[in-house]
């Protein structure tokens, strides 16, 4: 047997550097490179989340990433040919704001480029505030400079955080959301529908957000709880004879009127109809009569929806266009006329009483009272309907406060209104029973996620609006004729050959046309809106595989097979990236998805930007190494939701330290070749094939977290139990071939645990692994039983003996422990009561267990008690015992 010391083990092992040491080595080896010559059964492929580049990234980014890393690595390991891009979500309404804000401008699609232009100032010399310098107006390709400039510098500082993460990317197949590949993928897909008709533009009730002044898509909605108040107002029926109501001034019994409740009396002159369960006997007698609408004079009927509640308010409601989305399925289903009040910009528009569709019966009161509501917002125009309605004696009793959830987009600040406008859809609802079915065709890591995503497609109750009235983000491929008076022919679009993609309606002409006739009488004019940033996202799966430019790498990596994110995002990522490849390419976008839960802050709420209660992370891993961070992230399972624990990241960087250090107890003297012989060796090695395979079958269900608490279990037992157990053995106290065994055993051991524990603690293990392999712990084989058994074959009585050496060297130190004398105290005599069948076991391990223990002499009694009885060697003064 040679015993030998590897030259390449430090005398101080220590975490500090590994971080920039290995992320160099591995950037300049092609550590992570993918290798495209391979078959596509040999390719794993993953969609990874573009992190939106709006700032900085912050802890949940590490905690979901870092889960995704680890199935990469463990893929890697097991002899695929990873796919693994970047990318970049760096367009949409967060980067756009985080440019105003930077910057100091704002945008104004109206004013011409400015070649020369320079922002005042950004936000790192100070930003003055709005009082001493407000935003200044920019042209909206001047705007798109100042995005596309912040981003790069932002995906920078996303990029150097990542490799300090440990992330096994490869770098040359990073991407933008915003970039001319991504362009063209999204129009070209666009295009594609467009021709199928799949896509379509109609002018319609949208939900609008009043801030941004954008389309809103039922994704992106969130419920919030707000105050509120019920108003009771009264309808006059009308008298069939003549078709009005009563005048202001005509007294009429209880039952000349109809009384109904509503939270929005800002929208009666929108007012298009009263509605009541068909099964309500209260309001029967009515369906079909009209009533008038007070302050107003509106004719309007009364009609019967399943939809209304008879439990709510009077039981009957208005309907208008539009205060909500059950008004918009009324108005939809009852086939009502549209009377819009609400703006754009969340004030009333002014209207002309009298005009078709504006009848009243009395036209001079009507317009009166509205031209009081004109330019208001909705709740200023509210409390002036009150007072209007109060007067008129129309509004009865006082006004009862409530609570109720109100509809906000996600990242808006006021209720979103419902206006009409122009908007493009892709059409969803007719899907809706495929897109069950494509979810069904992938695996849910956790499963129970699918009814997440079922439960979401049940729900939809609109086709999905793709269109949003904003700057940064890709332009709809689409112009439309100008007709001679200047109208715009919207029936009639111009849309551009494949091969010119991407293109820029606002800069690019259509053929045909020269720039001259842009805005012309008999010219044209381009499409203003962008696509919805999820529009964009959820074609990730096409942009990243080359579909439509590298035909070869399609067919290499499509469908994907793994789909990580968190389950927020079920509802508009995932969702949208079926749909689109559903409709596409008739398949799933990849076979499995990986759902992360979110990160808690210690009140148990989601950390988010927009919440204020983010960490971010760049102190987190200088502090405690990338390492001991990866480490709490992977202590997280599959959907499950986290708190923030730096307590845990502790704990990661000690079992990184005690990886270290008890590596170079094992390799502090190698024993090449030498057989496994002794009994606690073989049971060693019988109890780690049985953690590879179990580790094995955890990471192919994805279940990262039970794989690392099952090894780093292991890996305690081993240096707390098996290294001491063998210690004295190992330095060759009983013989060169005892040693030998163990230094077999324990080499072997520490090769299967590094590659066990590379993908969460990549640059502990890769360190280690470097002091006596060659290449990269992240290129080498995943360990297998069969490796295992080659050292020593699966010997389950061995284990038996190991467990029943390791639980009496237990209560040996429980013993010292109660005793306060220190772990090192010897022991003249240990009794122990056993069942016979154990101390056999026991007497097999005996001479290491006496050696670890520091037991002079056992002393063996069957018995179906279990007990233990300990004689210390002297009476030293007791101590305080020591770990």
């Amino acid at each position: 047997m040679s015993t030998h010391i590897p030259p390449a083990v430090p005398e101080s092992p220590a975490l500090e550097g590994l971080e920039a040491r290995f992320t160099d080595r591995w950037q300049r080896d092609g550590t992570y490179r993918f290798d495209r010559s391979r078959p596509r059964a040999e390719v794993y492929a993953i969609d990874t989340p573009p992190p939106t580049v709006s700032g900085s990234l912050h802890v949940g980014h590490v905690f979901s990433y870092t889960h995704t890393d680890i199935v990469a690595r463990f893929q890697r390991m097991r002899g695929k040919a990873v796919f693994y891009p970047m990318g970049w979500d760096d367009n949409g309404l967060p980067t756009e704001r985080r440019v105003q804000n930077y910057y100091g401008v704002r945008c104004d699609p109206a004013l011409p480029y400015d070649p020369a232009f320079t922002p005042p100032f950004d936000s790192a010399q100070g930003r003055p505030s709005k009082a001493d310098k407000p935003p200044i107006s920019v042209s909206r390709p001047n705007f798109i400079e100042l995005c596309i400039t912040l981003t790069v510098e932002d995906e920078k500082v996303f990029e150097h955080l990542w490799k300090y993460l440990g992330l096994s990317i490869d770098w040359s197949m990073t991407y933008a959301t915003i970039a001319p590949p991504a362009q063209r993928v999204s129009q070209l897909a666009f295009l594609r529908l467009l021709g199928r008709g799949q896509a379509y533009q109609v002018e319609a009730p949208t939900l609008w957000d009043v801030d941004f002044k954008t389309a809103v898509a039922q994704a992106e909605l969130e419920d919030r709880e707000m105050a509120g108040a019920y108003h009771r107002l009264r309808f006059a029926k009308a008298d069939p004879s003549t078709g009005l109501g009563a005048g202001p001034s005509t007294l009429l019994g209880a039952g000349d009127y109809v009384e109904i409740d509503t939270t929005r009396p800002e929208l009666l002159p929108a007012c298009v109809a009263l509605v009541a369960h068909p099964d309500d006997v209260r309001y029967q007698p009515l369906f079909g009569q009209h009533v008038v609408t007070p302050l107003f004079g509106v004719r309007v009927p009364v009609l019967a929806h399943a939809l209304a509640d008879p439990e709510k308010g009077s039981g009957i409601a208005m309907i208008c266009t539009f205060g909500d989305t059950t008004d918009v399925t009324w108005w939809r289903e009852l086939k009502l006329p549209v009377r819009a009040v609400i703006q754009p910009n969340g004030t009333l528009g002014p209207v002309t009483w009298g005009a078709p569709g504006w009848e009243s019966a009395d036209v001079g009161r009507a317009q009166a009272g509205y031209d009081q509501l004109v330019g208001l917002s909705a709740k200023k125009a509210q409390a002036k309907v009150a007072e209007l309605l109060t007067a008129s004696g129309d509004l009865l009793g006082a006004v009862r406060p409530i609570t109720h959830n109100v509809k906000f987009f996600e990242k808006g600040d006021r209720p979103l209104e419902i206006i009409t406008s122009r908007q493009w859809f892709i059409k969803t609802l007719a899907e809706c029973d495929a897109l069950i079915a494509r979810g069904r065709e992938m695996q849910w890591h956790p499963e129970y996620m699918r009814t997440r995503f079922e439960n979401w497609v049940h729900g939809l109750n609109g086709d999905w609006c793709v269109s949003r009235q904003r700057f940064f983000g890709v332009p709809f491929p689409v112009w439309y004729p100008l007709r001679v008076d200047g109208s715009i022919d919207h029936d009639t679009r111009l849309v551009p050959a494949e091969a010119r993609l991407p293109i820029d309606p606002s800069t690019d002409v259509p053929e045909g046309y020269t720039e001259a006739q842009r805005g012309q009488p008999g010219g044209f004019i381009g499409d203003p809106d962008v696509m919805d940033t999820w529009a964009t996202s959820s074609v990730s799966p096409q942009l990243v595989t080359g579909w439509e430019r590298d035909q070869d790498l399609f067919a290499r990596t499509f469908p994907m097979d793994l789909r990580p994110q968190a389950h927020d995002i079920i509802r508009t990522w995932l969702f949208s990236s079926v749909l689109r490849a559903h409709l596409e390419n008739g398949s799933i976008p990849w076979h499995h998805a990986a759902i992360s839960g979110w990160v808690l802050d210690p009140d148990r709420k989601k950390m988010s930007k927009s919440k204020g209660n983010v960490v971010t992370p760049m102190g987190l891993l200088e502090e405690y190494g990338s390492d001991g961070v990866r480490y709490w992230a992977a202590r997280g399972g599959p959907g499950v939701d986290t708190a923030f624990d730096v307590g845990q990241m502790k704990i990661g960087r000690r079992l990184a330290m005690k990886l270290l250090n008890a590596s170079k107890f094992v390799l502090a003297n190698r024993a090449e070749g030498a057989p496994v012989s002794e009994v606690l060796d073989r049971g060693m090695l019988s109890r780690l094939a049985t953690l590879v395979a179990d580790s094995t079958r955890a990471l192919d269900d994805y279940d990262y977290t039970r794989a690392l608490m099952n090894t780093e279990s292991f890996f305690w037992e081993f240096c707390d139990d098996y290294v001491e157990l063998v210690k004295a053995r190992r330095y060759g106290d009983f013989g060169a071939a005892a040693a030998g065994s163990a230094a077999t055993s324990a080499e072997a051991a520490l090769s299967v645990m590094l590659r066990l524990l590379a993908p969460y603690l990549p640059f502990v293990t890769d360190e280690v692994w470097s002091w006596w392999q060659t290449g990269s712990v992240h290129v080498s084989a995943w360990p297998t039983e069969a490796e295992v058994h080659a050292v020593s074959a699966r010997d389950d009585a061995a284990e038996a003996v190991l467990n029943a050496v390791r639980a009496l060297l237990a209560g040996l130190r429980k013993k010292k422990s109660e005793a306060k004398r220190p772990m090192k105290a010897k022991i003249a005599r240990a009794i122990v009561y056993h069942s016979a069948e154990v101390i056999e076991r026991l007497k097999l391990g005996e001479r290491d267990l006496a050696a670890a223990a520091g037991v002079a002499a056992f002393v063996w009694v069957p018995d179906v008690v279990e007990a233990l009885d300990v004689e210390f060697a002297e009476e030293a003064p007791p101590t305080v015992a020591s770990a």
